[in-house]
């Protein structure tokens, strides 16, 4: 339970995604704990134009007036002073997306803590979100965790647990897990204030890793069951997004199911199409694609896609060749 009577601590806060912004708000908002200074990645080019776009936290941080910092790597001697300068007695860090080297670790007074969106030490690493829907993991939550020098290896100081729905895609179970993070974040900042925060190491025997996700990766394998194929496809939504080809097209797969029954056709086959869906054929069962996009279109339901392109999607035709 958070101390209302703990000591204030100043607070660097290290973070970039909507995720981390999500954090930093609440944290400012909840008045229990003073920002000093906000870490974020150096603006990136987004949108048609082209135009350097600042991150979400940055975008927090100067509508509360904070000092914002963007360097592009923390491993010079000059920043490292310059976050000394801060004084701070702990920094928190949130997708923030740059490692921290040992001379940054050791520079709060209190170190450093990482929120980390997954019950470790299962899916350390860059993508923990959407491997364990692809793995199908039944849980997931959040971790607060002490950082040391290893990838998400340092002692666990709070864990809050999360369902994962069987209906689950990355962009709600994502949601889900912002919500729940800065309970959990002020919860475990209050504890360490107190001195009531007891740390625990992790079991790196039940450690998995959670690979950044790679483009390729989307691209539909029709050979895999059919099973596995639905839950990358609710993990990659709604980004990196699955695919296939039909024909000269690519036809983005944004929800499916699978199905008990097995046709008799080669795998990445069209047995029908209906106002039920597209059945494919996969490495076990079929696959039932209900909703979809062509290029140069929005997503839609598979029904309306057979409106004007159901030959596209004749009994027979091969996805994938």
């Amino acid at each position: 339970m958070s101390d209302p009577l703990a000591p204030t601590l100043n607070l660097i806060f290290a973070g970039t995604p909507d995720f981390a912004a999500t954090h930093l708000e609440a944290l400012l908002d909840s008045g229990r704990h003073r920002v000093v200074a906000v870490y974020t990645q150096p603006d990136r080019p987004a949108g048609r134009g082209k135009k350097l776009q600042p991150s979400p936290v940055k975008q927090i941080a100067l509508e509360h007036d904070l000092p914002v910092l963007q360097p592009v790597s923390l491993k010079d001697a000059g920043e490292q002073a310059r976050l000394r300068d801060f004084n701070a007695d702990l920094m928190v860090v949130v997708a923030y997306g740059l490692l921290l080297p040992l001379a940054v670790l050791e520079t709060p007074r209190l170190g450093c803590i990482n929120v980390h969106a997954s019950l470790l030490p299962r899916w350390r690493g860059a993508a923990p979100i959407q491997r364990a829907i692809e793995a199908g993991d039944r849980e997931t939550g959040i971790t607060i965790m002490q950082m040391d020098e290893g990838l998400d290896t340092g002692d666990m100081l709070l864990k809050v647990t999360c369902p994962i729905e069987a209906t689950e895609t990355g962009g709600s179970l994502h949601d889900r897990l912002a919500a729940l993070g800065p309970d959990a974040l002020i919860d475990a900042l209050d504890r360490i204030a107190g001195g009531t925060a007891q740390a625990e190491a992790q079991d790196d025997a039940l450690a998995t890793y959670a690979a950044k996700i790679h483009k390729d990766e989307a691209q539909i394998d029709w050979q895999q069951p059919a099973d596995v194929i639905e839950r990358r496809i609710r993990a990659f939504h709604p980004v990196p997004v699955c695919w296939t080809t039909v024909g000269d097209e690519r036809l983005r797969i944004w929800r499916a199911a699978a199905d008990t029954q097995a046709s008799p056709l080669p795998p990445g086959s069209v047995v029908d199409a209906s106002a039920e869906g597209i059945r494919v054929t996969t490495g076990s069962t079929d696959l039932l694609l209900t909703e979809i996009q062509l290029p140069g279109k929005n997503r839609m339901p598979t029904a309306e896609v057979l409106k004007s392109r159901a030959a596209l999607f004749a009994r027979g035709t091969r996805f994938g060749s």
